[in-house]
């Protein structure tokens, strides 16, 4: 007997062109950090509208680099959500500041900015608010109140790899703005991030924080070696200079390569996975107490990446073992950060009652480009089952 496919929660959009990318990289000889990790960085600011873009080994990175280019450091409070991946407010502890978590909006599941006014202070230096799912946040409002009380946004849009905001691209708004390339994302390199920035000079610091400290890297040194000629004094390819504590945070080429073919089919894939949400919306909208996402606002000019399709209901529990029954995979986008036991023990006193009461019935379904008509009416068809039987 045929032993029944599971479906998963995420899967990578790979093909052949992929394949290729990357055995092309391997057979170039440079596999470190080089010449396809520039291109990268390149069309991707591109594509973004964005003056400059760095690349790096995973969003954690990214984050933590942003907050030290922007001077956050000891002393200083950053205001996060709660309902996210644990890297946002990890990145906060790396550099010595302290996380200010705040409430969500219950309809959108992002950060709620009547509660971002409440909790600033004297001490607030930024903000971090979170692209949930892929839906953008109220950036106008956050732009507003980070502008009159000096704060410095840094988006985190491990989501929102294609997001669009009031007609412009996620990447393009803020002072930073900090992109995941996990293998489950929108633009899956295995591991990778990039930040996006809005002035040459930062982006300089970023290459150098991300590099160790070193001034140039080692293709960089390479590339000036090749300008001046072997035989010139001026190729000194040995030396670098290292001007400030930085880690081994780089994006190599391998990741890279995968990065221009993922990046070439984005705008497609992304709109596959809306057209999959639109449907589950279409299909589950009414059953049981299901609360269907919040999806694009397509006439306001805001569009979601749609990196996940997550419902909410009472019975969340109960309704993801029976899909588990059913070969059906689910996943719980977040427990709150508050409510971990490393961030419970040092911060005790968090209240957030929207985002207490809602991730208690997160339930994300499977959502990928790849994702069958035939498979997502399985799932819809068993979800109901469920309800029908309650």
């Amino acid at each position: 007997m045929k032993k029944k496919k599971l479906i998963p929660v995420f899967y990578p959009d790979y093909g052949k062109k992929e394949e290729k990318a990357i055995v092309d990289v391997l057979r170039s000889g440079w596999i470190g950090l080089g010449p396809k990790t520039e291109d990268f960085e390149q069309k991707f600011s591109k594509y973004m509208d964005a003056k400059y873009s760095v690349a790096v080994n995973s969003a954690t990175a990214a984050l933590h680099l942003a907050l030290l280019a922007a001077g956050v450091g000891k002393g200083d409070e950053v205001i996060v959500p709660s309902l996210t991946f644990v890297s946002t407010v990890h990145a906060v502890m790396y550099v010595g500041a302290k996380p200010v978590f705040a409430d969500i909006e219950r309809d959108t599941l992002c950060i709620s900015v009547n509660d971002v006014k409440n909790k600033i202070t004297k001490k607030t230096k930024a903000v971090i608010p979170v692209h949930y799912g892929g839906l953008p946040c109220d950036l106008d409002s956050l732009q507003k109140i980070a502008k009159s009380r000096h704060i410095i946004i840094i988006e985190d849009a491990a989501h929102a790899c294609g997001s669009i905001y009031k007609g412009k691209k996620i990447g393009s708004l803020s002072d930073y703005t900090c992109f995941s390339f996990h293998a489950v994302k929108n633009l899956a390199t295995g591991d990778g991030g990039m930040i996006t920035v809005t002035d040459q000079k930062t982006s300089e610091k970023l290459k150098r924080l991300r590099w160790v400290g070193i001034t140039k890297d080692t293709w960089g040194r390479i590339e000036k070696v090749l300008e001046h000629g072997l035989a010139s004094n001026r190729g000194y390819g040995w030396y670098y200079g290292v001007h400030e504590l930085g880690y081994k945070y780089h994006m190599n080429d391998i990741n890279a390569a995968l990065g221009l073919v993922q990046l070439a089919k984005l705008d497609m894939a992304n709109k596959k996975r809306r057209a999959k949400a639109e449907y589950y919306n279409e299909h589950l909208n009414g059953v049981g107490d299901i609360v269907c996402p919040v999806l694009s606002d397509v006439e306001s000019g805001t569009v979601s990446a749609q990196h996940n399709y997550v419902i909410r209901t009472k019975l969340r529990d109960k309704l993801h073992l029976y899909l588990r029954k059913h070969y059906i995979s689910t996943g719980v986008h977040y427990m709150p950060i508050h409510l971990q036991p490393f961030y419970r023990n040092i911060f005790p006193n968090v209240k957030l009652p929207v985002t207490e009461n809602e991730w208690k019935k997160v339930l994300t379904l499977p959502l990928y480009p790849k994702l069958t008509r035939v498979e997502q009416d399985y799932i819809i068809d068993r979800i109901k089952e469920f309800f029908k039987n309650k």
